[in-house]
Protein backbone atom coordinates (compact mmCIF):
# COMPACT_ATOMS: atom_id res chain seq x y z
CA UNK A 1 0.00 0.00 0.00
CA UNK A 2 1.34 3.64 -0.94
CA UNK A 3 0.52 6.54 1.32
CA UNK A 4 0.75 10.28 0.41
CA UNK A 5 3.39 12.95 1.99
CA UNK A 6 2.32 16.75 2.06
CA UNK A 7 4.48 19.59 3.05
CA UNK A 8 1.78 22.21 3.72
CA UNK A 9 1.66 26.09 5.34
CA UNK A 10 2.91 27.65 1.89
CA UNK A 11 1.02 26.27 -0.65
CA UNK A 12 -0.96 28.46 -3.03
CA UNK A 13 -2.29 26.23 -5.80
CA UNK A 14 -1.99 28.30 -9.61
CA UNK A 15 -2.57 27.11 -12.75
CA UNK A 16 -5.33 24.70 -14.76
CA UNK A 17 -6.48 21.34 -13.94
CA UNK A 18 -8.28 18.35 -15.71
CA UNK A 19 -10.85 17.09 -14.44
CA UNK A 20 -12.04 13.40 -15.13
CA UNK A 21 -15.44 11.38 -16.30
CA UNK A 22 -17.61 10.81 -12.86
CA UNK A 23 -17.62 7.98 -11.29
CA UNK A 24 -20.94 8.13 -9.86
CA UNK A 25 -22.02 8.33 -13.02
CA UNK A 26 -20.11 5.55 -15.01
CA UNK A 27 -20.83 2.84 -12.65
CA UNK A 28 -24.62 2.22 -13.68
CA UNK A 29 -23.64 3.13 -17.07
CA UNK A 30 -21.67 -0.40 -17.22
CA UNK A 31 -25.12 -1.85 -15.45
CA UNK A 32 -26.81 -0.46 -18.50
CA UNK A 33 -24.30 -2.13 -21.02
CA UNK A 34 -25.95 -5.04 -19.71
CA UNK A 35 -29.55 -4.43 -21.37
CA UNK A 36 -28.16 -4.28 -24.72
CA UNK A 37 -29.21 -7.76 -27.02
CA UNK A 38 -27.39 -6.25 -29.62
CA UNK A 39 -24.12 -4.20 -30.77
CA UNK A 40 -21.81 -2.19 -28.61
CA UNK A 41 -22.02 0.39 -26.06
CA UNK A 42 -19.17 2.40 -26.32
CA UNK A 43 -18.40 4.87 -23.34
CA UNK A 44 -15.79 7.57 -23.59
CA UNK A 45 -14.30 10.14 -21.13
CA UNK A 46 -14.16 6.92 -18.59
CA UNK A 47 -12.13 7.83 -15.72
CA UNK A 48 -9.40 5.05 -14.67
CA UNK A 49 -11.05 4.21 -11.07
CA UNK A 50 -10.03 1.13 -8.84
CA UNK A 51 -14.28 1.23 -8.73
CA UNK A 52 -14.42 1.31 -12.69
CA UNK A 53 -12.01 -1.98 -13.08
CA UNK A 54 -14.15 -3.63 -10.42
CA UNK A 55 -17.46 -2.91 -12.25
CA UNK A 56 -15.82 -4.08 -15.78
CA UNK A 57 -14.85 -7.34 -14.04
CA UNK A 58 -18.37 -7.97 -12.62
CA UNK A 59 -20.05 -6.76 -15.95
CA UNK A 60 -18.18 -8.85 -17.86
CA UNK A 61 -19.02 -11.63 -15.67
CA UNK A 62 -22.77 -11.54 -15.71
CA UNK A 63 -22.05 -11.68 -19.70
CA UNK A 64 -21.21 -8.37 -21.47
CA UNK A 65 -18.05 -8.79 -23.09
CA UNK A 66 -16.21 -5.72 -21.75
CA UNK A 67 -12.56 -4.28 -23.24
CA UNK A 68 -10.97 -1.08 -21.68
CA UNK A 69 -8.61 1.48 -23.57
CA UNK A 70 -7.12 3.03 -20.89
CA UNK A 71 -4.83 5.29 -22.87
CA UNK A 72 -8.10 6.36 -24.74
CA UNK A 73 -10.50 6.58 -21.92
CA UNK A 74 -12.58 4.19 -23.62
CA UNK A 75 -14.85 1.31 -22.65
CA UNK A 76 -16.64 -0.81 -24.90
CA UNK A 77 -19.35 -3.90 -23.89
CA UNK A 78 -20.07 -6.26 -26.47
CA UNK A 79 -23.61 -7.17 -26.09
CA UNK A 80 -24.57 -10.95 -24.98
CA UNK A 81 -28.39 -11.96 -25.44
CA UNK A 82 -27.72 -14.22 -22.74
CA UNK A 83 -26.87 -12.98 -18.79
CA UNK A 84 -26.07 -14.34 -15.97
CA UNK A 85 -28.40 -14.56 -13.05
CA UNK A 86 -26.27 -14.18 -10.19
CA UNK A 87 -23.94 -11.47 -9.27
CA UNK A 88 -21.66 -13.17 -6.56
CA UNK A 89 -20.08 -12.05 -3.40
CA UNK A 90 -16.07 -11.74 -4.21
CA UNK A 91 -17.51 -8.93 -6.97
CA UNK A 92 -20.38 -7.02 -5.14
CA UNK A 93 -19.17 -6.92 -1.65
CA UNK A 94 -16.48 -4.47 -2.34
CA UNK A 95 -18.06 -2.01 -3.94
CA UNK A 96 -22.09 -0.86 -3.32
CA UNK A 97 -22.53 0.59 -5.97
CA UNK A 98 -22.96 -2.51 -7.91
CA UNK A 99 -26.01 -3.22 -6.72
CA UNK A 100 -27.41 -1.86 -9.50
CA UNK A 101 -26.39 -4.44 -11.87
CA UNK A 102 -29.69 -5.87 -10.27
CA UNK A 103 -32.42 -4.00 -12.23
CA UNK A 104 -30.68 -5.06 -15.57
CA UNK A 105 -30.34 -8.58 -14.50
CA UNK A 106 -33.93 -8.92 -13.37
CA UNK A 107 -35.52 -7.26 -16.09
CA UNK A 108 -33.46 -9.45 -18.85
CA UNK A 109 -34.15 -12.76 -16.95
CA UNK A 110 -37.12 -12.46 -14.82
CA UNK A 111 -34.90 -13.40 -11.66
CA UNK A 112 -31.78 -12.51 -10.19
CA UNK A 113 -29.20 -13.35 -7.33
CA UNK A 114 -27.15 -10.60 -5.92
CA UNK A 115 -24.76 -10.52 -3.12
CA UNK A 116 -25.69 -7.91 -0.32
CA UNK A 117 -23.19 -5.00 -1.25
CA UNK A 118 -20.11 -3.64 -0.12
CA UNK A 119 -18.29 -0.25 0.32
CA UNK A 120 -17.35 2.79 2.50
CA UNK A 121 -18.54 2.46 5.90
CA UNK A 122 -20.12 5.67 6.04
CA UNK A 123 -23.64 4.78 7.20
CA UNK A 124 -25.90 1.96 7.00
CA UNK A 125 -27.04 2.68 3.43
CA UNK A 126 -29.97 0.18 2.94
CA UNK A 127 -31.18 -1.00 0.03
CA UNK A 128 -35.12 -1.16 1.48
CA UNK A 129 -36.01 1.14 -1.50
CA UNK A 130 -34.87 -0.87 -4.59
CA UNK A 131 -36.32 -3.76 -3.52
CA UNK A 132 -39.80 -2.19 -2.31
CA UNK A 133 -39.50 -0.83 -5.83
CA UNK A 134 -38.75 -3.99 -7.36
CA UNK A 135 -41.63 -5.80 -5.81
CA UNK A 136 -43.82 -2.97 -6.88
CA UNK A 137 -43.04 -3.98 -9.94
CA UNK A 138 -44.27 -7.31 -9.66
CA UNK A 139 -41.37 -9.20 -8.19
CA UNK A 140 -41.10 -11.32 -5.08
CA UNK A 141 -37.92 -10.76 -2.96
CA UNK A 142 -36.20 -13.51 -0.80
CA UNK A 143 -32.92 -13.43 1.49
CA UNK A 144 -31.09 -16.51 1.73
CA UNK A 145 -26.74 -17.33 2.61
CA UNK A 146 -25.91 -13.40 1.97
CA UNK A 147 -27.44 -13.16 -0.91
CA UNK A 148 -30.53 -11.20 -2.39
CA UNK A 149 -32.90 -12.82 -4.97
CA UNK A 150 -36.00 -11.45 -6.68
CA UNK A 151 -38.22 -13.02 -9.27
CA UNK A 152 -40.81 -12.24 -11.54
CA UNK A 153 -42.30 -13.55 -14.91
CA UNK A 154 -42.53 -10.32 -16.18
CA UNK A 155 -41.92 -7.16 -14.64
CA UNK A 156 -45.08 -4.71 -14.93
CA UNK A 157 -44.78 -0.83 -15.16
CA UNK A 158 -45.94 0.03 -11.58
CA UNK A 159 -46.18 4.05 -9.47
CA UNK A 160 -43.29 4.31 -7.37
CA UNK A 161 -43.05 6.66 -4.76
CA UNK A 162 -39.58 6.60 -3.21
CA UNK A 163 -39.72 7.48 0.78
CA UNK A 164 -36.14 9.02 0.30
CA UNK A 165 -34.94 10.59 -2.99
CA UNK A 166 -31.88 7.89 -3.10
CA UNK A 167 -29.96 8.04 -5.98
CA UNK A 168 -28.87 4.43 -6.09
CA UNK A 169 -32.74 3.42 -6.13
CA UNK A 170 -33.84 5.81 -8.73
CA UNK A 171 -30.88 4.16 -10.82
CA UNK A 172 -31.54 0.57 -10.15
CA UNK A 173 -35.52 1.04 -10.76
CA UNK A 174 -35.06 2.92 -13.65
CA UNK A 175 -32.31 -0.06 -15.64
CA UNK A 176 -35.31 -2.26 -14.47
CA UNK A 177 -38.28 -0.45 -16.08
CA UNK A 178 -36.75 0.24 -19.49
CA UNK A 179 -37.83 -3.59 -20.42
CA UNK A 180 -40.68 -3.74 -17.93
CA UNK A 181 -44.16 -4.42 -19.38
CA UNK A 182 -45.75 -0.88 -19.79
CA UNK A 183 -45.10 2.30 -17.58
CA UNK A 184 -42.99 3.21 -14.68
CA UNK A 185 -43.47 6.18 -12.80
CA UNK A 186 -40.82 7.12 -10.27
CA UNK A 187 -41.94 10.10 -8.01
CA UNK A 188 -40.12 11.66 -5.29
CA UNK A 189 -36.73 10.12 -8.08
CA UNK A 190 -33.14 11.81 -7.29
CA UNK A 191 -32.54 14.25 -9.79
CA UNK A 192 -28.21 14.33 -9.45
CA UNK A 193 -26.73 14.98 -12.59
CA UNK A 194 -25.56 11.29 -12.41
CA UNK A 195 -29.27 10.29 -13.42
CA UNK A 196 -29.32 12.19 -16.04
CA UNK A 197 -26.46 10.84 -17.68
CA UNK A 198 -28.02 7.47 -17.46
CA UNK A 199 -31.04 8.51 -18.77
CA UNK A 200 -29.41 10.27 -22.13
CA UNK A 201 -27.89 6.91 -22.58
CA UNK A 202 -30.85 4.42 -22.57
CA UNK A 203 -32.71 6.93 -24.96
CA UNK A 204 -29.24 6.34 -27.11
CA UNK A 205 -29.58 2.26 -26.94
CA UNK A 206 -33.65 2.79 -27.11
CA UNK A 207 -35.44 2.91 -24.17
CA UNK A 208 -38.18 5.90 -23.57
CA UNK A 209 -37.43 7.44 -20.31
CA UNK A 210 -38.01 11.14 -19.38
CA UNK A 211 -38.24 13.78 -16.66
CA UNK A 212 -34.79 12.83 -15.26
CA UNK A 213 -33.53 15.47 -13.39
CA UNK A 214 -37.04 16.08 -12.28
CA UNK A 215 -38.38 14.02 -9.12
CA UNK A 216 -41.18 12.54 -12.03
CA UNK A 217 -39.13 10.25 -13.58
CA UNK A 218 -41.65 8.14 -16.53
CA UNK A 219 -40.15 4.94 -17.83
CA UNK A 220 -42.16 3.45 -21.00
CA UNK A 221 -40.96 -0.37 -21.17
CA UNK A 222 -39.17 -1.25 -24.24
CA UNK A 223 -39.01 -4.81 -26.16
CA UNK A 224 -35.27 -4.69 -26.40
CA UNK A 225 -32.14 -2.53 -26.70
CA UNK A 226 -29.00 -1.77 -28.52
CA UNK A 227 -25.39 -0.35 -28.70
CA UNK A 228 -25.13 3.08 -28.85
CA UNK A 229 -22.05 5.61 -27.82
CA UNK A 230 -21.81 7.99 -24.96
CA UNK A 231 -19.77 10.20 -23.54
CA UNK A 232 -19.92 10.43 -19.52
CA UNK A 233 -20.27 13.65 -17.79
CA UNK A 234 -17.70 15.34 -16.14
CA UNK A 235 -17.31 14.38 -12.25
CA UNK A 236 -18.89 17.78 -10.31
CA UNK A 237 -17.19 16.11 -6.77
CA UNK A 238 -13.58 16.11 -8.19
CA UNK A 239 -14.20 19.31 -9.35
CA UNK A 240 -15.54 20.33 -6.22
CA UNK A 241 -12.69 19.06 -4.37
CA UNK A 242 -10.35 21.17 -6.67
CA UNK A 243 -12.21 24.13 -5.95
CA UNK A 244 -12.25 23.64 -2.30
CA UNK A 245 -8.55 23.06 -2.86
CA UNK A 246 -7.95 26.29 -4.28
CA UNK A 247 -9.70 28.09 -1.69
CA UNK A 248 -8.09 26.71 0.94
CA UNK A 249 -4.74 27.44 -0.22
CA UNK A 250 -5.38 31.63 -1.46
CA UNK A 251 -5.30 29.40 -4.92
CA UNK A 252 -5.88 30.80 -8.55
CA UNK A 253 -6.88 27.85 -10.52
CA UNK A 254 -9.00 27.39 -13.49
CA UNK A 255 -11.07 24.15 -13.69
CA UNK A 256 -11.46 23.42 -17.08
CA UNK A 257 -14.58 22.50 -19.00
CA UNK A 258 -16.08 23.07 -15.17
CA UNK A 259 -20.14 22.69 -15.34
CA UNK A 260 -20.67 25.69 -12.73
CA UNK A 261 -24.86 24.34 -12.91
CA UNK A 262 -23.70 20.96 -11.67
CA UNK A 263 -22.04 22.57 -8.48
CA UNK A 264 -24.05 25.66 -7.23
CA UNK A 265 -24.85 24.69 -3.69
CA UNK A 266 -21.02 24.17 -3.21
CA UNK A 267 -19.79 27.14 -5.27
CA UNK A 268 -22.62 29.45 -3.21
CA UNK A 269 -21.29 28.37 0.05
CA UNK A 270 -17.62 28.87 -1.18
CA UNK A 271 -18.49 32.04 -2.55
CA UNK A 272 -20.15 33.03 1.17
CA UNK A 273 -16.56 31.95 2.78
CA UNK A 274 -15.00 34.84 0.13
CA UNK A 275 -14.47 33.14 -2.67
CA UNK A 276 -14.18 34.42 -6.58
CA UNK A 277 -15.70 32.71 -9.37
CA UNK A 278 -15.09 33.63 -12.84
CA UNK A 279 -16.11 31.56 -15.97
CA UNK A 280 -13.97 31.82 -18.67
CA UNK A 281 -14.23 29.94 -21.72
CA UNK A 282 -12.04 27.24 -21.48
CA UNK A 283 -13.85 26.59 -17.51
CA UNK A 284 -14.37 27.82 -14.53
CA UNK A 285 -11.51 30.25 -12.39
CA UNK A 286 -11.49 29.94 -8.80
CA UNK A 287 -9.75 32.44 -7.16
CA UNK A 288 -9.17 31.60 -2.56
CA UNK A 289 -9.23 34.73 -0.47
CA UNK A 290 -6.62 35.96 2.38
CA UNK A 291 -9.01 34.34 5.18
CA UNK A 292 -12.06 31.69 4.73
CA UNK A 293 -15.29 32.82 6.36
CA UNK A 294 -17.35 30.32 8.57
CA UNK A 295 -20.46 29.41 7.35
CA UNK A 296 -22.98 26.58 7.90
CA UNK A 297 -23.50 23.77 5.57
CA UNK A 298 -26.57 21.23 6.02
CA UNK A 299 -26.11 18.25 3.12
CA UNK A 300 -29.17 17.51 1.32
CA UNK A 301 -30.09 15.41 -1.73
CA UNK A 302 -29.30 17.12 -4.94
CA UNK A 303 -30.01 19.73 -5.75
CA UNK A 304 -29.01 20.60 -2.12
CA UNK A 305 -25.69 20.47 -1.03
CA UNK A 306 -23.85 17.31 -1.59
CA UNK A 307 -22.75 14.75 1.13
CA UNK A 308 -20.05 13.49 -1.07
CA UNK A 309 -18.43 17.39 -0.93
CA UNK A 310 -19.08 17.10 3.06
CA UNK A 311 -15.45 16.00 4.20
CA UNK A 312 -13.62 18.48 1.78
CA UNK A 313 -16.42 21.37 3.00
CA UNK A 314 -15.60 20.68 6.79
CA UNK A 315 -11.33 20.65 5.96
CA UNK A 316 -12.31 24.56 4.73
CA UNK A 317 -14.06 24.59 7.26
CA UNK A 318 -11.18 24.18 9.57
CA UNK A 319 -9.48 26.97 8.69
CA UNK A 320 -12.04 29.20 8.42
CA UNK A 321 -12.40 32.33 10.94
CA UNK A 322 -15.02 31.75 13.55
CA UNK A 323 -17.25 29.00 13.81
CA UNK A 324 -18.70 26.95 11.23
CA UNK A 325 -21.36 24.10 11.68
CA UNK A 326 -21.99 21.32 9.81
CA UNK A 327 -24.87 19.10 9.16
CA UNK A 328 -24.94 15.54 7.54
CA UNK A 329 -28.36 14.46 7.04
CA UNK A 330 -27.70 11.77 4.21
CA UNK A 331 -25.78 9.49 5.76
CA UNK A 332 -25.76 8.90 9.61
CA UNK A 333 -21.80 7.96 10.48
CA UNK A 334 -19.93 10.14 8.00
CA UNK A 335 -18.08 12.25 10.26
CA UNK A 336 -15.35 10.38 11.40
CA UNK A 337 -13.27 12.04 9.01
CA UNK A 338 -13.28 15.04 11.60
CA UNK A 339 -11.80 12.39 14.21
CA UNK A 340 -8.29 12.27 12.22
CA UNK A 341 -8.31 16.32 11.66
CA UNK A 342 -8.17 16.31 15.12
CA UNK A 343 -4.92 14.80 14.87
CA UNK A 344 -4.41 18.28 12.67
CA UNK A 345 -5.83 20.12 15.81
CA UNK A 346 -8.78 20.64 14.72
CA UNK A 347 -11.21 21.52 17.78
CA UNK A 348 -14.86 20.45 16.70
CA UNK A 349 -18.22 19.18 18.90
CA UNK A 350 -19.93 16.73 17.13
CA UNK A 351 -23.61 16.28 18.50
CA UNK A 352 -25.32 13.36 16.54
CA UNK A 353 -25.44 14.90 13.11
CA UNK A 354 -23.94 18.22 13.45
CA UNK A 355 -20.54 19.67 14.02
CA UNK A 356 -19.37 22.74 15.75
CA UNK A 357 -16.14 23.10 13.92
CA UNK A 358 -13.70 26.11 15.34
CA UNK A 359 -11.14 27.58 12.74
CA UNK A 360 -7.79 27.33 13.50
CA UNK A 361 -5.22 29.00 11.16
CA UNK A 362 -2.47 27.13 12.82
CA UNK A 363 -3.49 23.76 12.73
CA UNK A 364 -0.32 21.24 12.80
CA UNK A 365 0.95 18.27 9.99
CA UNK A 366 0.21 14.67 11.20
CA UNK A 367 0.02 10.67 10.46
CA UNK A 368 -3.89 10.69 9.42
CA UNK A 369 -5.98 7.54 8.15
CA UNK A 370 -8.42 7.74 5.11
CA UNK A 371 -12.14 6.57 6.60
CA UNK A 372 -13.39 6.42 3.40
CA UNK A 373 -12.98 7.89 -0.22
CA UNK A 374 -13.82 11.55 0.35
CA UNK A 375 -12.13 12.04 3.39
CA UNK A 376 -9.13 10.84 2.12
CA UNK A 377 -8.99 13.98 -0.06
CA UNK A 378 -10.21 16.38 2.49
CA UNK A 379 -7.35 14.90 4.25
CA UNK A 380 -5.13 15.78 2.04
CA UNK A 381 -6.13 18.76 1.38
CA UNK A 382 -6.01 20.37 5.20
CA UNK A 383 -2.28 18.72 4.67
CA UNK A 384 -2.26 21.52 2.05
CA UNK A 385 -2.21 24.63 4.55
CA UNK A 386 -1.49 22.34 8.07
CA UNK A 387 2.22 23.53 9.06
CA UNK A 388 4.91 20.93 8.38
CA UNK A 389 4.45 17.47 7.39
CA UNK A 390 1.30 15.71 6.96
CA UNK A 391 1.35 11.70 5.75
CA UNK A 392 -1.82 10.02 4.98
CA UNK A 393 -2.27 6.18 5.21
CA UNK A 394 -5.23 3.94 3.95
CA UNK A 395 -5.14 5.17 0.01
CA UNK A 396 -7.17 2.60 -1.00
CA UNK A 397 -9.68 4.88 -0.71
CA UNK A 398 -8.56 7.46 -2.43
CA UNK A 399 -7.99 5.56 -5.67
CA UNK A 400 -11.90 4.39 -6.08
CA UNK A 401 -12.81 8.31 -6.85
CA UNK A 402 -9.68 10.07 -7.73
CA UNK A 403 -7.53 9.79 -10.76
CA UNK A 404 -4.11 10.53 -9.94
CA UNK A 405 -5.11 13.00 -7.30
CA UNK A 406 -1.34 13.91 -6.07
CA UNK A 407 -0.27 14.50 -9.46
CA UNK A 408 -2.62 17.05 -10.38
CA UNK A 409 -2.17 18.97 -6.77
CA UNK A 410 1.54 18.73 -7.34
CA UNK A 411 1.34 20.38 -11.21
CA UNK A 412 -0.71 23.18 -9.13
CA UNK A 413 2.45 23.67 -6.87
CA UNK A 414 1.88 21.54 -4.40
CA UNK A 415 4.57 20.19 -2.41
CA UNK A 416 3.29 16.31 -2.39
CA UNK A 417 4.30 12.72 -2.93
CA UNK A 418 3.36 9.55 -2.94
CA UNK A 419 5.58 6.92 -1.88
CA UNK A 420 5.32 3.36 -1.17
CA UNK A 421 3.92 2.37 2.69
CA UNK A 422 7.29 0.64 4.00
CA UNK A 423 5.02 0.17 7.76
CA UNK A 424 3.07 -1.99 5.43
CA UNK A 425 -0.21 -0.06 6.56
CA UNK A 426 -3.71 -0.84 4.97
Amino acid sequence: MDKIIVKGGQTKLQGEVEIEGAKNAVLPLLAATLLASEGEVVLTNVPILSDVFMMNNLVDHLGTSISFDQEAKKIIAKANSEIKTTAPYEYVSKMRASIVVMGPILAINGQARVSMPGGCSIGSRPIDLHLRGFEQMGATITQNAGYIEAKADKLKGAHIYLDFPSVGATQNLILAATLAEGVTTLENAAREPEIVDLANLLNKMGANVKGAGTDTIIIKGVEKMHGAKHSVVQDRIEAGTFMVAAAMTQGDVLIKDAIAEHNRPLISKLSEMGVNFTQEETGLRVVGPEKLKATSVKTLPHPGFPTDMQSQMAAAQAIAAGESVMVETVFENRFKHLEEMRRMGLEVDITRNTALIQGNSNLQGAAVKSTDLRASAALILLGLVAKGQTTVRRLSHLDRGYYKFHEKLKALGADIVRVKDEDGEE
